[in-house]
């Protein structure tokens, strides 16, 4: 009779010792759910950090022992408390490496409640965790930037962007990211990404005409800066890059229209007035090259290529009147035009003396004026070169 009452009570006891465990895993997940409340009051109220990890440390030691115990260490709730919890430290913690630290704890506990919540029980804690998460992700990416480390800051911030697609700027410095360390194609979709989300920096649209000319996509780099100068009507930087790669590509009437229109409203880039003399010239309209070239030069006067072509075109003009049939003409045509050329040419040469090929030119002028003490005298200019 007494064995019979021994073994009850062993019975007994060990039943009521199950319960007290299992009731003591229970309460420590109280303990953390009670700690995710108490942070939630924390932050509306305004309390500081050290208050907030305070409440946050009672909250990760319990889910620690939750997910240290056999039968608790399955429940979903116990790793999503323990990645919000977890994450929050890795934000707000000043003490660096405390804060990557518990990152990867966020990250690794995260992976686990998102195998184990196979009912959805827990989507509040596990989005917070994860947006808590990417807020992380994102600073570490800045930092990576700012320190040129573009492969780890590329890594990162896709992430980022991935999460928070509508965000322009973040899209971005994902593309910056991965032009850095060459991935074209990636920075070509997150370009167009925030391109397509209402992004206007002239930037944005260089880059990826950049990128275009780089793959030899030269007519999508056409159509990139385009679509940079819908909304960013007159920018000037993409303009010009839109100009010159007209001519780049031998799309003359293009350029020259580009030019006409943007001349309308802007009649102080001498830039412009240049390029449009340039491509009068290939056309062979010397005379209106000689205007636009001027009006460069009335804009700054001390304009190298503007004084240059100018010279060339003096030169052309004064070759072609030896085709004249009329001797005296020809004569002064030819006076008047080379003498033109060499006064022009002596100006670019005195703004860039280095220039060899604006010697080479006022080495022919003077031969062809028969002054051999100046040809002699460039030609050993030219030999030091």
């Amino acid at each position: 009779m007494l064995m019979k009452s021994y073994k009850s009570f062993i019975i007994v006891a060990a039943s009521f010792l199950i319960s007290f465990q299992v009731y003591s895993q229970k309460t420590q997940m109280k303990i953390a759910q009670n700690a995710v409340g108490k942070l939630q009051a924390a932050i509306a109220s305004g309390q500081d950090k050290s208050k907030q990890l305070s409440i946050i440390g009672e909250g990760i030691k319990a889910t620690e022992s939750a997910q240290n115990d056999r039968r608790t260490k399955n429940w979903p709730e116990t790793w999503a408390t323990k990645s919000y919890l977890s994450s929050y430290v890795a934000l707000i913690d000043e003490n660096e490496s405390n804060a990557d630290r518990y990152y990867g704890l966020a990250i690794e506990a995260l992976d686990t409640a998102k195998k184990l919540d196979r009912f959805q029980n827990n989507t509040a804690l596990i989005e917070a965790a994860t947006y808590n998460i990417v807020l992380k992700k994102q600073d570490k990416a800045n930092k990576a930037y700012q320190n040129n480390e573009f492969q780890n800051a590329f890594n990162l911030l896709k992430d980022v962007s991935d999460f928070f697609p509508k965000d322009t700027t973040l899209a971005i410095n994902t593309g910056l990211s991965a032009q850095n360390i060459g991935d074209l194609d990636s920075a070509l979709v997150y370009f167009k990404r925030a391109q397509e989300n209402g992004a206007k920096n002239p930037t944005l649209f260089q880059s990826m005409a950049a990128i275009h000319i780089s793959k030899f996509e030269n007519d999508m780099a056409i159509n990139a800066l385009e679509e940079g100068l819908v909304v960013n009507p007159g920018n000037t930087f993409l303009n010009n890059d839109y100009i010159n790669l007209l001519i780049d590509n031998e799309k003359y009437d293009k350029a020259i229209k580009a030019i006409d229109e943007t001349l309308a409203t802007n009649t102080k880039n001498k830039l412009l007035y240049f390029l449009y003399g340039y491509l009068q010239q290939q056309n062979v309209k010397n005379t209106t090259a000689e205007l636009a070239y001027k009006k460069a030069l009335d804009v700054d006067p001390n304009y190298f290529d503007a004084l240059y072509q100018l010279g060339v075109v003096y030169i052309d003009v004064a070759n072609q009147a030896l085709k004249s049939r009329d001797t005296t003409t020809k004569a002064k045509l030819f006076t008047s035009y080379i003498n033109r050329a060499e006064l022009t040419l002596l100006q670019a040469n005195e703004i860039n003396p280095n220039d060899k090929a604006t010697v080479q030119l006022l080495t022919d002028i003077y031969a062809r004026k028969n002054m051999l003490d100046k040809v002699q005298e460039l030609k050993r200019r030219l030999e030091q070169f």
